[in-house]
């Protein structure tokens, strides 16, 4: 699971800081996933350690009566622009400090290299399936882990745009296991009538209607 909306009024992108926690709309769609994964058999629920996986992974822990797992594995992207905006329209792109950072989007050069997010990502989903074995397990983290995991196993390749990643706001990316194989990959959205229309899948990363921002993470 992708976590919810982040209360980040100032539009930074806030990569791994500490201090972004849910926004109102963001502790609705963790319950709203809740809900929607009421009858589901889980018996394990993680989350990276971030402040908004968290508190995106609570509900739905307290729904299935089990404590909230904690794996580093889990985590955002690490990011050189961490801490700053840095969105389309912005003029980022025309400073040349940043022009170092953007040389190679296949690796990525601005942060980090989409294999060692994939390796990490998988073997965090692979303790949870061990930890669950004959259920199910919920992990919360971040949209660019989750989609260049989800890229890796359909055999896509890891460098992409951005616009074309289908994780929205509190969305479900399920694997189904056989033994200790993936055989699946589904792609849920219960909380999609939440999230803001410049957020959606496909409508990019630069500001929305009225100069909102899409720096979600």
């Amino acid at each position: 699971m992708r976590h919810g909306e982040v209360e980040n009024p100032e539009g930074v992108l806030y990569g791994r800081l500490p201090g972004y926690g849910l926004s109102d709309l963001g502790r609705r769609m963790a319950d709203r996933v809740a809900d929607h994964l009421a009858d589901r058999d889980v018996t394990r629920v993680v989350a990276s350690p971030l402040e908004r996986a968290q508190e995106t992974a609570q509900p739905i822990a307290k729904q299935h009566g089990v404590d909230v797992a904690t794996d580093e594995r889990l985590i955002e992207a690490a990011n050189v622009f961490q801490g700053r905006t840095f969105g389309v329209g912005d003029g980022a792109l025309r400073r040349p400090g940043n022009w170092r950072h953007l040389r190679n989007p296949f690796r990525p050069s601005w942060g980090e290299p989409y294999i060692d997010q994939v390796v990490r990502m998988r073997s965090a989903l692979d303790a949870a399936k061990d930890a669950a074995r004959g259920h199910e397990a919920v992990c919360v983290s971040h949209q660019l882990p989750i989609w260049v995991l989800r890229c890796q196993v359909e055999g896509r390749r890891l460098w992409h745009d951005p616009r074309s990643r289908q994780c929205s706001l509190a969305s479900l990316t399920s694997f189904t296991y056989l033994g200790d194989r993936i055989v699946s990959v589904g792609y849920a959205e219960p909380a999609r009538d939440l999230v803001p229309p410049h957020l959606l899948p496909g409508a990019g990363r630069g500001r929305g209607p009225k100069g909102a921002k899409g720096f979600g993470a």
